[in-house]
């Protein structure tokens, strides 16, 4: 039970930089000597010093013959930064505590490796579970070189996004929204359709004090986005479209002469995501946030690619055979195509419900 305790304050501070370590993970550490916590830090973000140089720093010399609690395998390579494991060994720390190992097939174990072969002991495993949690993005991205996707709507009681007559804003409550730009806040990037800035042009950044913009990816086959489209010109963020082999090349100059990056997805009428999701790996873009409209929601289930959902239920119902549903497109024709989910929650969320859960693999 004591090295759940030490163990869980290492995850609580790991979460004070959530959203901020990418591509890294988020790891914490403490450092306890005669059962007292002497110590403790935390990964900031990527290039600065890892959470066990924090917390050994602020420990000083007083590491030495000291319990280390770290969330994630000290790392064992040249990065953007030295080494942990051997700075651990140089500090005199006697055991390490682990929550768990490196999930980089790459390096996995060789940490331990390190601080093994120098005489420190070794605990693998305590709060594992959570600690994969915590990391869920990193380790689907270092393990399948493809980002986190969660998808994220708004929508009444009967699942419309929209009115017949296309009002939208706002179904969900002030809550719902505030917990919206938290979400954009902690992901890397946003998806949505090219239909959605075309519709309400929209900027697709974070209100939040202190707040991180996403990077900005448009689904646009046919690179039809505006030139004037804020997106394109207000500059808060970085700005990626992309388009197939068949959209027009004057449209896409225009747009890369505008600062737009422009990624090439598919020969075929419509960018293939499973390619745009690589390619959004490839550039470290760990986690996407997809908040379009139900088209795009549904080629993104179809193809399998969202790993989590959010959808705020508001207590309305606006009816109308030809408003617009949540998740659009072709639909499933079988029950068993069906989109299921697992570790489903609810919570009331100011006058709406927030229904999540992950999506189970068929």
């Amino acid at each position: 039970m004591t090295d759940e305790i030490f163990m869980r304050e290492a995850l609580r501070i790991a979460r004070h930089a959530e959203g901020r370590t990418s591509p890294n993970p988020l790891v914490g550490a403490v450092v306890v000597r005669d059962g007292k916590i002497i110590a403790e830090g935390w990964h900031r973000r990527a290039g600065t010093p890892h959470a066990e140089i924090h917390a050994l720093n602020m420990a000083g010399e007083l590491a030495a013959g000291a319990t280390l609690y770290v969330t994630l395998e000290p790392c064992s390579h040249f990065g953007r930064t030295p080494p942990c494991a051997r700075a651990i060994v140089e500090a005199g720390i006697k055991k390490v505590v682990a929550a768990m190992s490196d999930p980089n097939p790459l390096v996995a174990g060789r940490g331990f490796e390190i601080l093994r072969a120098a005489g420190v002991e070794i605990e693998v495993g305590v709060l594992e579970a959570e600690a994969r949690a915590l990391n869920e993005i990193f380790i689907k991205w270092v393990t399948k070189n493809l980002p986190f996707v969660t998808m994220k709507f708004a929508c009444s009681l009967d699942g419309k996004i929209a009115t017949v007559g296309g009002e939208s804003q706002w179904i969900s409550g002030e809550a719902s929204r505030k917990f919206t730009h938290h979400l954009r806040d902690i992901n890397d990037a946003i998806l949505v359709g090219v239909g959605t800035v075309l519709k309400d042009n929209p900027s697709l950044t974070t209100r939040l004090v202190e707040g991180k913009n996403p990077v900005r990816v448009i689904v646009d086959s046919n690179a039809r986005t505006p030139p004037g489209a804020t997106v394109v010109t207000d500059k808060s963020a970085r700005t990626i479209i992309a388009v197939t082999s068949n959209a027009p090349s004057e449209k896409i100059s225009a747009l890369k002469n505008l600062g737009v990056e422009i990624i090439f997805a598919g020969d075929g009428e419509r960018v293939d995501l499973k390619i745009l999701m690589s390619e959004l790996a490839r550039r470290e873009i760990t986690s996407v946030l997809v908040e379009g409209g139900g088209t795009i929601h549904f080629s993104m289930l179809k193809e399998k690619l969202v790993d989590k959902i959010f959808a705020f239920v508001a207590p309305k119902i606006l009816g109308g055979k030809n408003s617009l549903a949540a998740v659009a497109g072709a639909g499933f024709e079988k029950l068993s195509d069906a989109v299921n989910l697992k570790n489903f929650t609810a919570q009331k969320l100011g006058e709406d419900f927030l229904l999540s859960g992950y999506v189970t693999e068929v």
